[in-house]
């Protein structure tokens, strides 16, 4: 059966609950029964299915979910500081928040609504974090599932400060795959990248797609708009579009590293590779009242339709 767009019930589509700390969550359907789940602890994704109901977000076996710890899966916001690159916690404060539904939201676009079940979710400073960061802002971020399936998280940053502010921003995108040394990258190969297994220090991409087979953890520097991530056993094709996000982080932390993680289990960096859209060797500034807009798009493909048939280079637009 056909469903059209035209007489789709976005609002409908839209359902919001509880989870067991008693935060909302908000649960997003299409009308071939895709779905993702966006909690207001951190304004996370916290699932994303697709129409056979399976799951294409990784989330931690040993994640902690009691706030204000982050959570260890589905795609975190990092904000105002990405990793540990300045005097803020790991990965800064916006993923511990909790935030607000808008319901005022400034206008987007057609194409950013229409035909999707979406949320916009607010997050302003609290007098404890204009402490550690003396900055106003008001971050606007939309989360919308489209009739396809695709996943689009949009985000705008506005100075309400009266002085400029500079910040780095990442989409921490845990995508669950069926086991990473299967998996490679396209798209980012014979890019510059910092390398944070050695002191940030630069390298320039040598493999003709990115694999794997140790610790990786690495920020790809000036990267296309569009990157693909091939599942073979799964026969699936993330695809990740994004806009105003320079950079690619890709990490995975290996078998090492995930015994020395409270919250992650010993064999979950298997099942789990982060590629996230972000901005963070050029960090971005905003002047009194100007705004950033950074998106992420990440679709899914048939592994027939990926590779020799995908045309990373042609396939920017959104």
């Amino acid at each position: 059966m056909e469903h059209s767009a035209a007489v789709w019930d976005c609002r409908a589509a839209t359902e919001i609950t509880k989870d067991l700390n008693g935060i909302d969550k908000i649960v997003l359907r299409n009308p071939r029964g895709a779905s993702a789940r966006v909690s207001l602890h951190g304004g996370r994704v916290t699932s994303w299915r697709n129409e056979q109901g399976e799951e294409l977000l990784f989330s931690s076996s040993k994640a902690n979910f009691k706030p204000p710890k982050a959570v260890r899966g589905g795609i975190p916001i990092c904000f105002p500081q990405f990793g540990n690159c300045g005097s803020l916690e790991q990965h800064g404060f916006a993923r511990n928040k909790i935030w607000t539904i808008d319901e005022n939201p400034s206008p987007l676009s057609p194409n950013d609504s229409h035909g999707k079940s979406f949320i916009d979710l607010l997050l302003k400073p609290s007098e404890e974090d204009l402490k550690c960061w003396p900055h106003s802002f008001e971050f606007r971020l939309r989360v919308s599932l489209a009739a396809d399936g695709s996943l689009t998280l949009l985000s705008r940053i506005r100075n309400v400060n009266g002085k400029p502010f500079g910040f780095s921003f990442a989409y921490h995108t845990y995508l669950s795959v069926s086991d990473v040394s299967e998996v490679r990258i396209e798209g980012l190969e014979t890019l510059d990248y910092l390398d944070n297994l050695c002191q940030k220090e630069r390298f320039t991409e040598q493999g003709d797609a990115i694999t794997f087979e140790s610790e990786v953890d690495r920020v790809y520097l000036s990267t296309p708009n569009v990157v693909a991530v091939l599942d073979h056993e799964r026969k699936r094709t993330y695809v990740i579009r994004k806009e105003g996000l320079s950079d690619a982080v890709v990490w995975n932390p290996w078998e090492k590293k995930s015994k020395s993680m409270v919250d992650l289990g010993d064999v979950d960096y298997k099942q789990m590779l982060c590629v996230n859209g972000a901005a963070i060797e050029k960090p971005v500034t905003l002047k009194p009242g100007e705004e950033w807009t950074g998106r992420l798009e990440v679709s899914v493909v048939a592994s027939t339709l990926s590779s020799e048939h995908f045309d990373l280079q042609t396939s920017n637009g959104f």
